[in-house]
């Protein structure tokens, strides 16, 4: 969530790495760009703290810059599930050097979000596609209604290594393992500043509310903290065997 959730990543992401021996690092970046969309240097200074794979979702269209960078970059997806033709993808297989590899899927729902073709359908059929080059699959799904995120993990439950759910910036405490194997949760939170209204400065959220008129919506400072899931997933099979959140605070400068 903008330059205070950049300021996490580039700080915390090389740290939980080696914490955690990660072998691979994903985050949804819809907001990085002053709590708009991601630009194209954005998502450069993002791959450099460690993010193998940047997902997105209604958000992606903010900057119009990004229509180019979302052909040219595979490893910064849109959601899947958007009409034929519009640029970039939502799925990508990453095979890091001596690691196993990996794929994930992005995709956007539908209540109380913009339109876009049925995600269910589309995730039915990109899902094998993916099974077949590896079993250790990771889905985004991107949505405001909780029935959404957990009606998808237990379709997809068996056939990906987790599904965890992004979009309404605050952290559930519904972390589990499926019955198939599949990891689940509901949704990882936000990286960025939490004494905020979602993020934003606080002041003009409530002005907003009681009196219904425009306001700016600027990006907060205060409270930094990066969240997010951490996945234990057997790379030969593609099951989940643990689901952890994260929540980790950014120091506060001296």
């Amino acid at each position: 969530m903008g330059r205070p959730g950049r300021r996490a990543a580039a700080q915390l992401v090389p740290l939980l790495r080696a914490q955690h021996r990660l072998d691979a690092v994903i985050a949804n970046g819809e907001n990085a760009a002053g709590g708009a969309g991601i630009t194209r240097e954005i998502a450069h200074e993002l791959f450099e703290t460690g993010i193998d794979v940047l997902t997105t979702g209604d958000h992606v269209w903010d900057q119009k810059e990004i229509m180019d960078f979302l052909d040219d970059e595979p490893r910064l997806l849109r959601p899947l599930n958007y009409p034929p033709g519009v640029p970039g993808r939502g799925s990508v297989v990453v095979e890091p050097p001596g690691g196993p590899a990996f794929a994930v899927l992005n995709l956007q729902g539908r209540t109380f979000m913009p339109d876009t073709e049925n995600p269910f359908l589309m995730a039915r059929d990109e899902v094998p596609r993916l099974r077949a080059r590896t079993p250790v699959i990771v889905v985004d799904m991107h949505a405001e209604a909780t029935s959404e995120k957990i009606a998808m993990a237990r379709m997809l439950d068996g056939q990906v290594s987790a599904v965890v759910g992004t979009h309404t910036h605050v952290q559930t405490a519904d972390e589990q393992v499926l019955p198939g194997g599949t990891g689940f949760l509901c949704d990882a939170g936000f990286t960025g500043p939490h004494e905020s209204v979602l993020g934003r400065e606080i002041q003009p959220v409530i002005e907003r509310f009681l009196t219904n008129t425009p306001r700016r919506f600027e990006v907060a400072a205060n409270r930094v903290l990066l969240q997010g899931v951490l996945l234990t997933v057997d790379a030969s099979t593609g099951r989940a065997e643990a689901v952890e959140r994260v929540c980790e605070p950014l120091a506060a400068p001296a």
